[in-house]
């Protein structure tokens, strides 16, 4: 299991996150209506951590811009892109994270047109705004989960969300979930994140045999 900590915003945090909480990945919201939109010059941090932009139907040069300016690693596509578009993305050599919103059903034959174009699926929460809701979604509907291949799980993930994950964990429809997202629910405001409840959480999959 990877730790994926998203909507980072102000440097100070970047760097703390980072040197104490050490995820896998760090994710960077390029999408101007989200209040975690990142604006500002990327920190080095280390190599270890790769960093993610997020984006919403953006346009291929605004993404390229941002992959060029910030040395991303890779791109999640939060919006309605097309097959075409993520192989577009994915020919600038990055990874390519496809979301797809859920609440209580999805057609999992939607994801066959994207099997090829990108490298993970991510489900998220199908809310008001296109992430960063700060509730979860049913994950029973992972039970009909049709791919191979590895996805990331997200949408209010947090401390009173660990037992039900933990939970989600020991059942079939999770060997592919490779990374955990986390965001809102673990900020003081929007954009900082809380060290102290990024690594208990962080703990807990360690006690609990899920090696970071």
């Amino acid at each position: 299991m990877k730790l994926k900590v998203c909507g980072m915003k102000s440097e100070s945090n970047i760097l703390d996150v980072a040197s104490d909480v050490k995820p896998d990945y760090m994710g960077f919201i390029f999408y101007e209506k989200s209040p975690r939109y990142f604006n500002s010059e990327c920190p080095e941090i280390s190599e270890d951590i790769k960093k993610i932009g997020v984006f919403v139907n953006a346009k291929l040069d605004f993404i390229v811009g941002n992959i060029e300016k910030h040395h991303l690693q890779g791109v999640q596509l939060h919006g309605n892109e097309s097959p075409e578009f993520c192989a577009e993305v994915r020919a600038f050599g990055v990874i390519v994270i496809k979301v797809f919103s859920i609440k209580n059903h999805f057609d999992f034959k939607v994801l066959e047109p994207y099997e090829d174009v990108c490298d993970y699926y991510m489900f998220d929460t199908k809310g008001k705004e296109p992430g960063g809701n700060g509730y979860t979604f049913n994950w029973n509907v992972l039970k009909k989960y049709t791919s191979s291949k590895s996805y990331f799980l997200s949408g209010g993930i947090g401390m009173e969300e660990l037992e039900d994950f933990l939970l989600f964990l020991k059942r079939p429809e999770s060997d592919l979930c490779c990374t955990v997202d986390l965001n809102s629910k673990f900020e003081s405001t929007s954009g900082f994140k809380d060290i102290k409840k990024l690594n208990d959480f962080k703990y807990q999959l360690i006690k609990n045999g899920y090696v970071l």
